[in-house]
């Protein structure tokens, strides 16, 4: 088979592989990676070339500064200033999340700065009886526009850099997109201000966690009766929690509440259980195991956290993208062993599941909804796995480090833009100033790294280079000059960001990239255009998705906790992405200009 063919081939699989979610897309870019190697498309350098590539390190080092900044509680301080400032008109609401969260977005990781700001703006809706909904997908979006403030803001504006610097372009300037980000990010927030909140769904939502879940009738309390099975039993050997769908949440014995964990106590006549299952299950532990159900009016008079004790809580948590727990289900994972937790409910955007929970696979943005010892709940706020949706009081922040940690990351922004050093040479500087200084521990730097994205990049680099040495780039390019090459250079740059913003819905934008910015190079240099105005408007189409909560990683952490449908983000970013596609083509024009650089 031609070495066009197989490039296309691989493209072709790949391209399933993101769209059917077959596997993790790190994995995915990783086995590309072999298959190039193995079928002699790339050779060994080649297809190793993206874990030793500037664009790949600096990426690396853009999340330490990111957590260092974070670590230090620099963006716990102003989400204290848009708590006390926030208003309540909804105008007001969109330009002060503007205001407070866009300056750092420009040198901090998107999903970071979401992190953060998650709890915040969810305590923020609820001061203010601010439907939660109306809140989030703002967030998102003023994230996504803020990022391309700087090269560093997001990995694909890092990743384009590299490429070009590749394609023998030379790499990006740190506030190379500065003047256009701004122009894009204010209309953004215009939209969002005037028009956007006003599409966004009204959602009401619960003020506690028993009724947002629907959980009246899937926590109930069942008696041990004197004829039953159980008596005598531990909770462990009598196997009901692995026999039935159910979860034993707490055991009162004689007045006495006794929480998780419970496996080894054993169960008496007249004692009372707090289980979590559905009727059904609730049924037949009654007819199988001699229990008996109290009455509904009994539990209906009292909300389900009023029946636990004091020493147990409840709290939402959030599956974060490079979670362990992806992809597992909670009954492979033991979750209730691994965190002396419970999970009672599943959100995932508007979708509710607490049936079959232990069979479910966990996805990237699932909320759970967990229950158990307030200790482990605090536990699960230092765990890199899940994002507990409250504030992190308990967090061990090193406030005092704060202005050291801002000024670090305004000094490797500030030194990147002098040109005397390269983007990847500063940011690795600021990272060893953070540890250095204190900011960060030495054994944080590792656990800042989001590896998922650091494997996606590099496995995904040779695929690129594929394409160029097989011809496909050029391939794709011929039919893109013969189709629009009687357009206008304004209505090429149109066409590109179209097609690009489309693509990157479906693939990751940091994929979508990669296929298309050598496209657009050899599209501009065959038609005589200035090769940066083509890349300039792939890279930001890539950047801003809108239309979907799988386009964009802060799209997805939005998705379960505004309770949004699918089609709610098509509503509010599709007239978004109209009206980028309508305002970034010009602009480009204006401040790069179409002629190719003498």
């Amino acid at each position: 088979m031609e070495p066009i063919l197989q490039t296309f081939l691989v493209t072709g699989l790949t391209f399933l592989c993101f769209v059917f979610e077959w596997l993790p897309p790190d994995l995915t870019a990783i086995c590309v990676m072999v298959v190039l190697m193995l079928l002699g498309l790339v050779n060994t350098t080649e297809g190793l070339s993206g874990f030793s590539n500037p664009a790949t390190i600096t990426v690396m080092a853009m999340f330490i500064l990111s957590s260092g900044i974070a670590r230090t509680g620099a963006i716990q301080m102003a989400s204290e200033f848009l708590l006390k400032w926030g208003g309540k008109r909804p105008a007001r609401h969109m330009l002060i999340m503007g205001a407070v969260i866009g300056p750092f977005t420009a040198i901090i990781n998107n999903v970071a700065i979401v992190s953060v700001f998650l709890p915040v703006v969810e305590d923020w809706s609820r001061q203010r009886r601010i439907p939660v909904s109306k809140l989030m997908i703002p967030l998102s979006y003023i994230t996504i526009l803020g990022g391309m403030i700087t090269v560093l803001g997001t990995s694909t504006s890092v990743l384009a850099s590299g490429l070009s610097s590749d394609l023998g372009l030379g790499s990006f300037d740190i506030f190379q997109f500065t003047a256009l980000s701004l122009c894009t990010f204010t209309a953004g927030l215009i939209y969002m201000a005037t028009i956007g909140h006003r599409l966004l769904p009204n959602r009401k939502t619960s003020s506690s966690l028993s009724q947002g879940y629907g959980l009246k009738d899937y926590v109930s309390e069942v008696v041990v009766t004197p004829q039953s099975n159980l008596v005598g039993q531990t909770v462990r050997s009598s196997l009901i929690q692995r026999i039935y769908d159910v979860d034993i949440l707490e055991l009162i014995h004689d007045d006495n509440h006794f929480p998780q964990p419970l496996a080894d106590k054993t169960l008496s006549a007249g004692d009372i259980l707090l289980v979590r299952g559905g009727r059904e299950d609730l049924l037949k532990i009654r007819d199988g195991q001699g229990l008996e159900i109290l009455p509904d009016v009994q539990f209906g008079q009292k909300s389900w956290q009023a029946d636990i004790s004091a020493e147990e809580g409840a709290a939402e948590a959030m599956v974060l993208a490079d979670s362990n727990l992806v992809g597992s289900t909670l009954k492979d994972l033991r979750f209730r062993q691994r965190y002396n937790c419970t999970v009672l409910a599943i959100r995932r955007g508007q979708e509710l599941v607490r049936d079959r929970l232990g069979k479910v696979r966990l996805r990237f943005g699932d909320l759970l909804l967990v229950q158990g010892p307030k200790q482990s709940l605090v536990g699960l706020q230092t765990s890199k796995e899940l994002l507990v949706m409250e504030q992190r009081d308990v967090e061990n922040l090193r406030r005092d480090k704060a202005w050291i940690a801002i000024a670090i990351g305004l000094l490797v922004v500030g030194v990147a833009g002098t040109k005397q050093f390269s983007i990847a040479v500063t940011a690795l500087a600021g990272v060893m100033l953070m540890v250095l200084t204190g900011c960060l521990k030495p054994g944080e730097l590792y656990r800042a790294v989001r590896w998922d994205v650091v494997f996606l990049l590099a496995g995904l680099f040779p695929l690129g280079i594929a394409m160029k040495k097989s011809g496909a780039t050029q391939l794709i390019a011929d039919q893109l000059i013969s189709v629009g090459g009687q357009l206008s250079g304004y209505w090429l740059l149109t066409l590109f960001f179209v097609l690009t913003a489309l693509l990157t819905e479906i693939l990751s934008n940091n994929a979508t990239v990669i296929l298309l910015l050598p496209v657009a190079v050899q599209v501009a240099q065959e038609l005589g255009y200035n090769p940066f105005a083509f890349m300039f408007v792939v890279t930001f189409a890539a950047s801003n998705s809108f239309m979907t909560p799988i386009g964009y990683q802060t799209n997805t952490m939005v998705y379960g906790t505004g309770g949004y449908r699918f089609l709610d983000f098509m509503r509010v970013g599709g007239p978004l992405s109209l009206l980028m596609a309508l305002i970034t083509p010009p602009l480009i024009i204006l401040l790069y200009g179409l002629e190719p650089l003498s």
